[in-house]
């Protein structure tokens, strides 16, 4: 079965859609997202529900967890209400059960950011699954894009497909794939079908965002 792995689409469905056709993914094959699937971009709400359509598969963004702890208390992120407003039932029951990783088949594996290299996936910080881009000099995980970055440290198995690094544009490391390519930024949207590894992009329709750290 064919595997399609999409990077940070932020919402923006028609870039979505493209890469869905250029991909020639049919129904019933797999389908994985690799977080922060919603926000910034134009049309999160139409974005979950292209997901429930194809039955896809995905890992928690910080942005998706950004909208959970909004829906606990709306007071601690009052900018997230217009999203919010946009979302049915469904589409929360969905950001609800997203895990912080996923097992792609038995060679590779989906987190939305980054993970520490040699410790086992059971004992990683959850918030460094969310927001890790980079090892400082002391070997701490980090948000930030300065530092190393943690996959080049990477040396599987398994092969960690990951996004949240749009600065650092496409990833293509032997045990590590980046694909946040910043589409919501006016870059591009990517993916990687597999078994072959094949690499696929669609541009960006426009800029929706400045590029900032979070």
């Amino acid at each position: 079965m064919r595997t399609l792995v999409v990077g940070d689409v932020h919402g923006c469905l028609q870039e979505f859609d493209a890469l869905l056709r250029l991909s020639g993914l049919r129904r019933g094959e797999q389908l994985v997202l690799l977080g922060d699937m919603v926000a910034k971009g134009p049309n999160s709400a139409g974005l979950l529900r292209r997901m429930r359509e194809w039955n896809a598969k995905a890992v928690r963004g910080n942005h998706e967890e950004h909208l959970l702890r909004y829906r606990r208390n709306p007071k601690g992120l009052p900018k997230l209400q217009p999203l919010a407003q946009t979302l049915c039932e469904e589409d929360w029951q969905l950001l609800e059960n997203l895990p912080l990783w996923l097992h792609i088949d038995d060679k590779h594996l989906a987190v939305h950011a980054g993970l520490l290299p040699g410790l086992p996936l059971e004992k990683q910080n959850p918030e460094h699954l969310l927001t890790m881009r980079s090892m400082d000099s002391s070997g701490k995980a980090s948000p930030s894009w300065e530092g190393i970055p943690w996959a080049t440290l990477w040396h599987g198995p398994p092969h960690v497909f990951f996004g949240h690094d749009a600065r650092r544009k496409l990833q293509t490391l032997p045990w590590a794939t980046g694909l946040d390519t910043g589409c919501v930024y006016g870059g591009s949207l990517s993916a990687c079908l597999l078994p072959e590894h094949r690499l696929l992009q669609v541009p960006a329709q426009q800029r929706w965002a400045p590029i900032c750290e979070e």
